[in-house]
């Protein structure tokens, strides 16, 4: 009996994820015809185009070796950036309550802190061949430079993926933490249950606060305008995915669309209080969170343009200070 408990749960949880996972292939297409393409008064791609098409089209193409001092590590890391979203997701499920230690809040945060540092690898150990006969500042100044140690588009984008990790994604994880602090517990199931007794946390005043810089946290990592500056065209063209081609890049473009998803899922679970079930009809209300999250998102990033340092930082400190508020009132109430 208690075999066939734990094969039933384990086909629920790889359902849930397969269920997610597609859903989460809609999103990117989603963004990409009905706001920004709206906005620009064009027709703009099919919805599956950026998210489905485009990965199957990438999978047949001929992959290249890159330019990496270590091109094994070099191509697992967007294997190893969605096998962390994945297993968030997987984290997320009632399946997996039972199990405190993966359904924590240490558990997530520590995956999305891993999503992110690959970024940091990724710039670090490709040196694009785009970059190696362009003058770089190093180059222009006069300094004698090998082909080592020079600068290359990369390095730029992995500095700026090392300050996103130092501060940059901070509003998230603290938005996160707001619901830990009213509830008393760093477990999922805890967090749940407690809104179902006191209501949902969206409808506190520390919850429309944490929310919103929650909002913030999910478009800085996401890498979306105007947050994107470790992948900005303007000036690192893409960044650390430069060298990524074929599989690789597909399986990169399968990882936006399922963060896309987790990331509204968390704020469904931890806000709203409503558990991850396919098979009740609240599976409804994570693809419409998802969905509204998509469409503001891309609304934003419509009308804004790339921060520089200048602005990010100040924006970004902000929406921490906002952050902090909302988990003192939470403690105080």
């Amino acid at each position: 009996m208690v075999n066939i408990t734990i094969l039933y749960s384990i086909i629920i949880a790889i359902l849930t994820l397969l269920v997610c996972f597609i859903i989460g292939m809609f999103l990117p297409g989603v963004e990409k015809k009905y706001v920004h393409a709206r906005i620009q008064q064009r027709i703009g791609p099919p919805v599956t185009s950026v998210g489905i098409m485009a990965p199957i089209k990438f999978a047949f193409k001929e992959n290249l070796d890159p330019r990496s001092p270590a091109p094994g590590l070099y191509k697992a890391l967007p294997f190893i950036s969605f096998l962390c979203i994945l297993l968030v997701l997987l984290f997320i499920t009632p399946q997996m309550y039972s199990v405190e230690l993966l359904s924590s809040i240490i558990a997530i945060v520590g995956l999305l802190k891993v999503e992110e540092i690959a970024y940091v690898f990724m710039g670090a150990l490709s040196k694009s061949v785009m970059s190696l006969s362009m003058k770089f500042p190093d180059l222009v100044k006069g300094a004698s430079h090998t082909d080592t140690i020079r600068s290359h588009i990369e390095d730029i984008s992995s500095k700026r993926s090392l300050r996103m990790i130092s501060y940059g994604s901070f509003p998230l994880y603290l938005a996160l933490f707001v619901p830990v602090v009213c509830s008393g517990s760093l477990y999922i199931g805890d967090i749940i249950k407690y809104q179902q007794v006191h209501g949902p946390f969206i409808f506190t005043t520390q919850g429309i606060l944490a929310a919103f810089v929650f909002f913030i946290g999910y478009v800085i990592l996401l890498n979306e305008s105007p947050f994107n500056i470790i992948e900005a065209e303007s000036d690192v063209i893409q960044g650390p995915y430069m060298e990524y081609m074929a599989k690789y890049r597909s399986v990169i473009y399968l990882t936006k669309g399922l963060l896309m998803f987790t990331l509204s899922a968390l704020f469904t679970i931890f806000f709203l209080g409503i558990s991850l079930n396919i098979f009740s009809w609240n599976i409804l209300v994570f693809i419409i969170v998802s969905l509204l999250f998509t469409l503001f998102m891309g609304i934003f990033s419509a009308f804004t343009p790339v921060f520089t340092n200048r602005q990010f930082l100040p924006v970004v400190l902000l929406t921490t200070l906002i952050g902090v508020l909302a988990i003192v009132i939470g403690i105080l109430i």
